[in-house]
């Protein structure tokens, strides 16, 4: 039988982009965007001195597991109106007149602003279109990622800030600060077609079985999870799935890259070159994937607020 909790996703199948879709925001007082992007340079690890109020280790010093992801400043295209009507619906966009040449390598935009945002009055919310700048990385992608993210606050309060920052850079400092959580948004590793075992952890038959010994024993309903349940563990597209973790703990936010370059570089990323952001912890997909980073919808209150104090950050080669 199939490991309990082997059908927690379904449909285990592509994802339709390598840019993770966001279906809901959390609610933020301050105007300020919800979100984030940059892209994942790989794994390294810390000592910190743990914080943590009730931790048996409080006040020593451990080693964690962390991730860096590199979070070159985002630009603001456009500014988008929706109107609450039994869900969003735009009613009306204004995009910025300054659109890097890489834009068009993406999808064709305009070149000058179609209305202005004061022409636009009956809305319920304003969000910002942004796109990456994976130019300034040195992972050699020059098509940059548009995406769509919140602003917290009241709606004249989003407004307010969508006009301060139509055309500008923003930068993952102006958004997220050490020691909060974060709720990761990513498409995970591809691992391509994959049998029976490996994709749902079924144990193998009997060696006196006639029909194989990697193949589930009945294509029937079987028990487990408490009911009988009808999708069998049959092979099939494992890996390249959107997936979201929650309540990832920011270690640090830098910007002087040496303090976390490793001697030579990370595996299949290279040196990091902008400003940084270590999460506490692996985050899904491979080096170069685009990870998206947001408020979180349902924080954890057992982590602490404040940010640890590195003592080590390891820089040997991952050679």
């Amino acid at each position: 039988k199939p490991l309990s909790g082997t059908m927690q996703f379904w449909p285990r199948k592509r994802a339709k982009r390598d840019v993770a879709r966001i279906r809901s925001w959390a609610n933020i007082k301050d105007a300020k965007l919800l979100g984030f992007a940059g892209y994942k340079a790989g794994m390294t690890h810390l000592m910190i001195i743990d914080n943590k109020a009730k931790s048996p280790t409080k006040g020593q010093e451990i080693a964690v597991p962390a991730t860096v992801i590199e979070c070159p400043p985002i630009k603001v295209a456009s500014v988008r109106f929706y109107k609450k009507n039994n869900g969003y619906h735009l009613v009306g966009e204004v995009l910025a007149n300054n659109f890097d040449k890489e834009l068009a390598r993406k999808i064709p935009l305009p070149k000058k602003v179609a209305k202005k945002i004061e022409d636009i009055k009956d809305f319920d919310e304003v969000r910002l279109v942004v796109y990456t700048q994976p130019k300034l990385t040195g992972i050699g992608k020059k098509k940059p990622e548009i995406i769509e993210i919140a602003i917290g606050g009241s709606k004249d309060e989003q407004l307010a800030y969508a006009k301060e920052k139509l055309g500008k850079e923003i930068y993952v400092k102006d958004v997220f600060s050490e020691g909060q959580q974060v709720d990761t948004h990513a498409i995970t590793k591809g691992k391509g077609y994959q049998g029976p075992i490996k994709r749902f952890g079924i144990s193998k038959k009997s060696h006196k079985t006639e029909k194989g010994v990697r193949t589930p024993g009945s294509l029937g309903g079987w028990c487990g999870q408490g009911h009988f349940m009808w999708r069998i563990a049959h092979a099939g597209q494992m890996g390249y799935h959107q997936r979201t973790e929650y309540n990832k703990w920011v270690i640090k936010i830098g910007d002087k890259p040496n303090e976390i370059n490793p001697s030579g570089g990370f595996v299949h990323y290279g040196i990091i070159r902008n400003q940084y952001i270590i999460l506490k912890g692996s985050v899904a997909g491979p080096p170069k994937r685009l990870i998206q980073l947001t408020y979180p919808i349902r924080p954890n209150k057992k982590i602490p607020t404040e940010a640890p104090t590195i003592s080590y950050i390891n820089l040997e080669s991952k050679q």
